[in-house]
């Protein structure tokens, strides 16, 4: 293993593609639906789920939680352990764009637990 510090990806295309490429992103996948499941807001990617699917279902989701279960999407990204800092300084009056970039958040925050969980 290399000990290349972890440089955050700067979007959830990048993201997924370094995941790919570190062979991690059926890592990523399970890290996701496991911190979904946590928060009793049970999703069920496939394993076989490609990238761009991936990246779509879950804006879908966060834009629904966000619209119609409040309190759930709140409970989630507690759960997931999304800063709050960083939720705090997005536009919110785009909700489509809101579930985009909170999305990207949670993508980013599952993947440090995976390349942390894999490199030590």
């Amino acid at each position: 293993m290399d000990s290349k510090a972890f440089i955050a990806p700067i979007n959830s295309d990048s993201l997924l593609s370094e995941a790919s490429k570190d062979n991690l992103y059926l890592n990523l996948i399970e890290q996701i639906n496991k911190d979904f499941n946590l928060a009793n807001e049970g999703v069920d990617f496939p394993m076989s789920i490609p990238p761009d699917e991936l990246k779509v279902q879950l804006h879908e989701k966060i834009y629904r939680l966000i619209q119609y279960k409040f309190a759930k999407y709140l409970n989630l990204l507690y759960i997931i352990d999304v800063s709050e800092d960083q939720i705090k300084k997005l536009d919110g009056s785009d909700l489509m764009l809101l579930a985009e970039n909170v999305a990207f958040l949670i993508l980013k925050r599952e993947w440090q637990k995976v390349w942390f969980r894999n490199k030590y």
